[in-house]
């Protein structure tokens, strides 16, 4: 597949008298994806199959919406984290719940959580309430002057304003000011451009590679004076949104590019360093929010299997009604929160009415109840601990065996 540069409006403007074109000739708007490599493409093909699985899962609303706020927490942490805010996971979750206080002399850090948060969810609304349209560079602005609202930012910054200064980050300098504007309708247009028109059931496919690329043209382009960070994250999430990506997922790039901090800045100099070169960038992003999703997978697999588990126990025990029984049961269940099971001397304290039900019982009681288990099939012993007898669950867990090493 080859993604080729489309004939967009801003040819009139002149541009082979810009200046970026001596400075910044990589900002080429060009991309041809005939040359990512097979990990890439197998790892953007399994983003495609995770979220479409991800989005297709039954979960209560109470679980979905506990894990909608796990990974708005975690976004907003990293994409604040990477320029320096030092709250922790918790503490943005305080934050967000309206419960964190902070002095006077780090209020700002929650500020920037604040401002993060409300742009993400007037990002949100618009994509599930407006019509499909494509992203302006208004837009952008738009979203600048909401990250920035409020903060103290140096007298050459202007929130929602294209910069008229120069600037540079460490070695990085931005793209001359006086074409910022140009540079930031410009990767509007491509992005909007025929070159992105996803082929049938790629869709999310065609949405990440527009993320990756709007948030490394707005790191290059670097169009405001400060803040561009937050702002290209903020893009890139609504256009994983538009693309049909989950909710919960939205915001698995900043997360990725927070816990692989270094790494993420020597992506971003060598993709400047190596004339735009965007391959290995794309590569890093992909694979990154591929094993993501795999943890969100792996959440919801976990809760799915509870779910079934809980359910299974209560259909063993349908027609036993003894106290014995209804304590078995609740043994049962206890032991089932975590597939590692727990120590045999603290089973009876599990729970609160567990506890109850034991209260005046012996430990020979107690090995009883455990005996019964495993006799049903529902427990099992391993080492000192017990655990819930998962396997009569796992269906179509597939046999993994070590490939054979064929000598020469």
């Amino acid at each position: 597949m080859s993604f080729e540069n489309s004939d967009l409006g801003w040819t009139n403007m002149r541009t082979n008298e810009r200046s970026y074109l001596k400075t910044h000739p990589w900002l080429t708007f060009h991309i041809d994806m005939g040359r990512a490599d097979a990990v890439t493409w197998m790892a953007l093909g399994e983003i495609q199959s995770k979220c479409d699985h991800l989005g297709n899962a039954s979960l209560d609303p109470e679980t979905a919406a506990m894990l909608h706020k796990i990974y708005l927490v975690k976004g907003i942490m990293a994409t604040t984290a990477i320029e320096g805010n030092t709250l922790s996971e918790s503490e943005v979750a305080k934050r967000i719940e309206g419960q964190l206080k902070l002095p006077a002399s780090k209020e700002y850090l929650g500020k920037e959580v604040d401002n993060v948060l409300k742009a993400t969810n007037f990002v949100l609304h618009e994509v599930m309430t407006r019509e499909e349209c494509n992203m302006s560079s208004s837009d952008i602005k738009k979203y600048h002057m909401q990250i920035l609202e409020g903060l103290e930012v140096d007298d050459a910054t202007i929130p929602g304003s294209i910069r008229e200064h120069r600037v540079e980050v460490g070695r990085y300098r931005g793209a001359p000011p006086e074409d910022c504007e140009y540079l930031l309708g410009r990767m509007c247009e491509w992005l909007a451009s025929s070159t992105f028109n996803p082929t049938p059931g790629r869709h999310v496919v065609f949405g990440v590679l527009k993320a990756i690329l709007a948030h490394l043209y707005i790191a290059w382009i670097h169009p405001f004076g400060d803040g561009n960070g937050r702002t290209a994250r903020l893009v890139e999430a609504r256009l994983l949104l538009e693309a049909g990506a989950p909710s919960a997922a939205a915001h698995l790039l900043s997360n990725h590019y927070n816990q692989t901090r270094a790494e993420y800045y020597r992506q971003l100099d060598n993709a400047s360093r190596s004339g735009g070169d965007v391959m290995p960038f794309i590569k890093y992003a992909v694979e990154g929010f591929c094993g993501q999703l795999k943890e969100q997978i792996k959440f919801v697999q976990n809760y799915q299997f509870k779910a079934v588990w809980q359910n299974f126990v209560h259909g063993e025990f349908r027609d036993k009604k003894s106290p014995s029984d209804h304590r078995r049961r609740h043994l049962a269940l206890a032991v089932s929160e975590t597939p590692e099971g727990y120590p045999l001397n603290q089973i009876r304290r599990l729970t609160p009415q567990l506890a109850e039900l034991y209260a005046g019982k012996t430990l020979k009681t107690v090995m009883r109840d455990v005996n019964a288990l495993i006799k049903m099939g529902i427990i099992e012993r391993s080492g000192k601990n017990v655990r819930p007898a998962t396997s009569k669950l796992e269906a179509f867990i597939p046999i993994r065996r070590e490939p054979k090493i064929l000598s020469a």
